[in-house]
């Protein structure tokens, strides 16, 4: 049986919002949590750097040595931790939980996602309704679907036993110093184990264990030109 507890994806030890996972038996359970946890959290307020051009609503607190760019937008509720960068034309539109020295990079856009601490979405992605765990990163161009062509509720099958979700938005849940390659897709309910590895341009779905290269194998072939 495959544990599928907040604990069996993330080193909870030293997280400053370990409470949000208390009582949570799936991961992916915390998900439709998060937005209130941020609001009941929250003193709105900028301890760091916001540089002139940056958009930051009203319920958002921006912590101690974090820098946010000229171009970036930042709506609330979100919650951003200590030593972060927000470079510029990042798009957070709320219901966001930062940790410390996390990178929401150019063009990247994050929605109702928790981010833990040195976790990076750096450059051209979407990450929404997610959690990442600590020093998960995203590779430029990766993108994380949360929502079914279908519209209906997010299942994903372990084990050989298709498990409902029960959430029509669900993107991914990354373990701890998960890497996904670039321009990868992660498709809705997509569950990665800590430290495992996903080659670019892949796409995945579904339950991956830790420790495990999820590797995608192409042949190319070289033709001399013709010629003219």
């Amino acid at each position: 049986m495959v544990d599928l507890r907040p604990e069996s994806f993330f080193d909870l030890s030293e997280c400053t919002f370990s409470d949000l996972f208390a009582g949570i038996d799936r991961a992916w359970d915390v998900i439709p949590k998060i937005e209130s946890y941020v609001k009941s959290h929250l003193t709105p307020g900028v301890d760091g750097t916001v540089m002139e051009g940056a958009w930051i609503g009203a319920d958002v607190h921006v912590g101690e040595g974090t820098v946010v760019e000229p171009g970036a937008m930042i709506k609330g509720p979100t919650l951003i931790g200590n030593n972060c960068e927000i470079r510029q034309g990042a798009y957070i539109r709320g219901g966001v939980l930062v940790g410390d020295g996390v990178c929401i990079g150019h063009t990247s856009e994050v929605k109702n996602a928790v981010l833990m601490n040195a976790s990076q979405v750096p450059h051209f992605n979407y990450v929404g309704d997610s959690v990442f765990g600590v020093h998960a990163h995203l590779g430029a161009g990766v993108k994380i679907s949360n929502l079914k062509i279908t519209r209906d509720n997010v299942s994903i099958v372990i084990d050989g036993e298709k498990l409902d979700t029960g959430l029509r938005k669900f993107g991914v849940i990354l373990g701890d110093w998960v890497e996904i390659g670039c321009n990868a897709v992660c498709n809705p309910g997509t569950v990665i184990g800590p430290r495992s590895l996903v080659y670019p341009n892949t796409s995945v779905s579904g339950y991956y264990p830790a420790d495990v290269i999820v590797k995608l194998r192409q042949e190319t072939e070289v033709v001399a030109r013709r010629k003219r």
